[in-house]
């Protein structure tokens, strides 16, 4: 679909989060304050080395039992800001259900640009399967999850040829993906000002790396959740990425009087439809999570599934 071109103060108005959310202030210190909580939980392993950079680390909190599910999750910023400990508070809860949980650091803008934080979330998610048993995970039960740009990035690991990145790995490494809020269509995002120097985007490589222009993996689940209070270019991603992968996308969720901040909070609070939904994915709700939807002809979750096309062929691990 061609974008249309509108003003930068328009793109702007779509895109700056913190600008169209008067309240963002407190809603970063309460993050701030749940995950220093969080990590005054005991177990946590911290700073382990999935790559030689100094931003390639993942924080892990170990399954209390062996051969759990894996959730990983990455955070948002827009690739050029936050860290795994501003959004850790996420963790805890699925820990709590039964699951190892992992938070991933990658590099930022404009000191890289975003394909380079994707092949590092590629290593990251390659160093999750071959170590998951060490901290009682499953490597055959990975599970991505992100918010925002975090979301953008957790779905184009569900893209990934993974058997092109190493012969050990599976074709369907990463059996699903919840995002929230993410970021399917890159071009707005050239045109916003606020933004579009930070990431640095042209236009071929925005297109390269929107997982909308991207065909439909052969394999791997997605869940969607938005805001219903998100702009209406956060509501139309959602959307594109629905109409885009068709069947594979299986929940497509908004979250009514949240925004793209506080929507984030619907994952950590498990009386709420967003926690739940990634309890179904990680299996964790006494079922495989493509069950509810398998008599309408949703692809199986994990084992038999064919191998997705190549579409990113990241550099080995």
């Amino acid at each position: 679909m061609a974008e249309d071109i509108r003003s930068p103060a328009w793109y702007d108005a779509q895109y700056n989060n913190r600008a169209r959310i008067p309240e963002h202030p407190s809603i970063l210190q309460h993050w701030a304050e749940a995950s220093a909580r969080a990590y005054a939980r005991r177990g946590w392993v911290l700073d382990l080395a999935y790559g030689d950079d100094a931003s390639e680390r993942l924080d892990v909190l170990p399954a209390a039992r062996p051969e759990a599910p894996v959730l990983v999750y990455i955070h948002g910023g827009y690739w050029r800001a936050l860290d795994k400990r501003d959004q850790s508070f996420v963790a805890p809860p699925f820990a709590d259900a039964g699951a190892m949980v992992v938070l991933a650091n990658y590099a930022l803008c404009p000191a890289v640009t975003i394909e380079h934080i994707v092949l590092q979330l590629v290593r990251a998610v390659a160093w999750v399967f071959r170590n998951a048993r060490v901290h009682g995970g499953d490597p055959a039960r990975i599970v991505v999850a992100g918010h925002s740009a975090g979301g953008h990035l957790a779905t184009m690991l569900l893209a990934c040829d993974w058997k092109a990145v190493a012969p050990d790995l599976p074709a369907d490494l990463v059996k699903a993906v919840l995002s929230i809020s993410g970021l399917y269509q890159l071009e707005p995002l050239r045109h916003a000002p606020f933004l579009g120097a930070d990431i640095g985007l042209s236009a071929a490589s925005a297109l390269r790396l929107s997982p909308a222009a991207m065909p439909a993996p052969l394999q791997g689940l997605l869940a969607t959740v938005v805001g219903g209070g998100e702009s209406e270019e956060f509501l139309r991603q959602a959307e594109l990425i629905e109409r885009a992968w068709g069947r594979h996308v299986i929940a497509a969720e908004r979250v009514p009087g949240r925004n793209h901040m506080d929507v984030l909070n619907e994952l950590a609070n498990p009386g709420s439809r967003t926690h739940g939904l990634a309890l179904e994915l990680l299996g964790l709700e006494g079922q495989e999570p493509p069950n509810k939807k398998a008599a309408r002809g949703r692809p199986s979750w994990g084992a038999g599934s064919v191998s997705p096309p190549r579409r990113l062929l990241p550099a080995s691990p």
